[in-house]
């Protein structure tokens, strides 16, 4: 058989095949997932922008009506917007950093062989399984509390005054709690990417004379740049809805000292009952999140680029 009959006999063979590709329509097999979503994410949001146009208060029966920009400029307004946006860029900025800082320290310390490694490694990762209000409640009772908790009792045992954490440093002490749920994330992933570094590098870098430090520079370091950008959008992401961890332990305060973005929401719409103002505060929300999700995907995209 000459290869110009066997193409003669093969091609209508083929011909069908991407027919009948071409006729199995899957489409349809995805539109109702995407109508699930769709109605999940467009429904409640239409509500909120409904709802932050509306005098609606529990309280007041009598506060109806359309109030157009009225709730926004009311917030924008209010002093307490302020406070909260502030706290909100200081504890995600402080978890941040104290995440990716200790992330890579626990990376680089497990990444060698010791005895225990296994045991070490579980025991530094487990606190991520750590429900946020478990975690609060512990820190708050058995540790920050400063007359039965641990803090206190060491404090005390050397000659000094325990702290009062959650009243003299209230973010701080928030923050420390919500530090050590993400710590754990920070290890897995940069600890993963330790992994995958060519050792080859690290013995020619000694070979060379490269001192401990030199070594985490020049070559730990580029090598954990795209991982530790991956970790900040993450967190960041998940961070800037903290909110059990305050519900526990100081409910916003003392004053607004510790209230972020989410509990103010939470404080004006289920606690003022303003539902039109908590709905207000909301959609403020999503648009700093998406602001900010913004710049972080552009940086991270630019980074995995170069």
């Amino acid at each position: 058989m000459t290869s110009s009959s066997l193409a003669r006999d093969v091609a209508p063979k083929l011909e069908k095949v991407r027919r009948s590709k071409r006729g199995v329509d899957t489409r349809p097999l995805v539109w109702p997932s995407i109508g699930v979503l769709l109605v999940w994410m467009i429904v409640p949001l239409a509500l909120t922008l409904w709802f932050s146009v509306l005098n609606y208060n529990l309280t007041d029966p009598t506060s109806t009506g359309f109030a157009g920009f009225g709730n926004y400029l009311y917030l924008l307004r209010d002093p307490a917007l302020a406070t909260a946006l502030l706290n909100t860029f200081l504890l995600v900025g402080g978890v941040l950093l104290t995440t990716v800082l200790l992330g890579t320290l626990f990376a680089v310390l497990f990444d060698q062989e010791f005895y225990g490694q296994g045991a070490a490694r579980l025991f530094v990762i487990a606190p991520f399984f750590v429900m946020p209000t478990v975690a609060a409640l512990v820190w708050k009772n058995l540790l920050m509390d400063p007359v039965n908790g641990l803090f206190a009792y060491f404090a005390r045992s050397i000659g000094l005054d325990p702290v009062v954490w959650f009243s003299d440093l209230p973010l701080t002490s928030v923050g420390i709690i919500v530090a050590w749920q993400w710590v754990p994330f920070a290890t897995l992933i940069l600890l993963t990417a330790m992994q995958s570094l060519d050792r080859e590098q690290i013995e020619a870098a000694r070979m060379d004379g490269a001192k401990a430090l030199a070594r985490f520079r020049h070559v730990v370091l580029p090598h954990l740049a795209r991982p530790v950008t991956i970790v900040v959008m993450i967190e960041t992401i998940f961070l800037l809805g903290i909110f059990a961890e305050i519900l526990v332990t100081t409910s916003g305060g003392p004053g607004d000292a510790t209230t972020n973005l989410p509990y103010l929401v939470y404080k004006t719409a289920l606690l003022q009952f303003d539902i039109g103002g908590g709905s207000a505060g909301g959609v403020i929300a999503i648009v700093v999140a998406n602001v900010v999700a913004f710049f972080l995907v552009r940086t991270v995209a630019r980074n995995l680029d170069s």
